[in-house]
């Protein structure tokens, strides 16, 4: 079964009759970072009253460096958030009982960005250099990868040095780290902004190395999806969302003005927002079932996340507890 998701007149025409006899249901999201094209399916969704079609009244929290959307959940503060799935599972073997809902990217995005004059060409020439990496999460690829590779990342033996990087580009720019994290929409064009040219500059991709692991997708808590009602409601909050993704997608500087707007910090421009919609735009399968988790990918996710010689990042496989399709069901009935 495939959804095509409608986008304007046509869209409107679609859901109104779905929702026409609700009552606006309140509903919250937590991102997992700022507002940025990251997160545009949402913005776009809800200006463009994809939502309101729905019966929902959406509050978009944004997320930031000292917030955890796994806490903000599990303290009530958010009815589904937006994870990347290594740090979803990671808290739901601690104890916060997650479950993917919906998978909006299919591909990960993420990469360490390192100096062609440290000499490093292969992941073989890590030994010895200083990483950097942030732990908001997002630190649990990069763990299991140097897992995989028999690095050690602790103590005096360690074989290599792991820098807790800040959100921004500076340890790589100021020589205190060969290599950092990056996203391909965010952070690798902040270097290249910074002066630095795609000669200068040695790049891994996850995906390239066998070590992805699914990012973006909306998580809710296994306790509220026992309520057929709970289940009803965030069917229809996924289906305007991934009518918003599909607008986003083909609307790529229409939905970059909508995400400006949602950034107060006035830190980014147009410019940055387009070219980070353009780089999400690759990130995201438009051709098969929108935003329905593949089993295989959450198989190779834990896959990834079991592996290596060193401590795992997950001690066993979730199994099909920490995944449903019935949300997603839910939004094809809506639609």
């Amino acid at each position: 079964m495939k959804i095509g998701f409608a986008t304007g007149a046509a869209m409107v025409a679609l859901t109104a009759g779905a929702a026409g006899a609700q009552a606006q249901d309140e509903f919250t999201v937590q991102l997992k970072w700022l507002p940025q094209a990251q997160f545009a399916g949402y913005f776009v969704a809800e200006e463009k009253g994809f939502y309101d079609d729905m019966g929902l009244d959406v509050t978009i929290k944004p997320g930031g460096p000292d917030i955890a959307p796994p806490q903000v959940i599990a303290a009530g503060g958010a009815d589904v958030i937006v994870e990347w799935m290594p740090a979803a599972l990671a808290a739901r073997e601690r104890g916060v009982p997650l479950v993917n809902v919906a998978q909006v990217f299919d591909r990960s995005g993420m990469m360490l960005t390192c100096k062609a004059d440290t000499g490093i060409e292969a992941p073989e020439d890590f030994e010895g250099k200083t990483l950097g990496v942030w732990f908001a999460g997002n630190e649990y690829p990069f763990l299991s990868w140097m897992s995989q590779l028999g690095y050690a990342v602790e103590g005096a033996d360690a074989d290599v040095t792991v820098l807790r990087q800040g959100f921004n580009v500076d340890p790589l720019l100021q020589d205190q780290a060969a290599c950092i994290s990056t996203m391909i929409y965010n952070e690798y064009w902040q270097v290249i902004d910074a002066g630095l040219t795609p000669d200068e500059l040695v790049t891994f991709f996850y995906e390239d190395q066998g070590v992805a692991t699914l990012e973006d997708g909306l998580y809710a808590l296994e306790e509220d999806l026992e309520d057929p009602e709970f289940v009803e409601k965030l069917g229809r909050f996924i289906a305007a969302t991934l009518q918003g993704w599909e607008y986003a997608v083909n609307n790529v500087d229409e939905a970059a003005e909508i995400t400006l707007e949602y950034d107060a910090s006035g830190a980014t421009t147009f410019e940055i927002q387009q070219r980070q919609m353009q780089e999400i735009a690759g990130l995201i399968e438009m051709d098969g079932e929108l935003g329905k988790l593949d089993p295989a990918a959450f198989e190779r996710t834990v896959d990834v996340l079991l592996s290596g010689d060193s401590a795992p990042v997950i001690t066993e496989n979730p199994g099909d507890a920490a995944w449903t399709h019935e949300a997603w069901e839910k939004a094809a009935e809506a639609m």
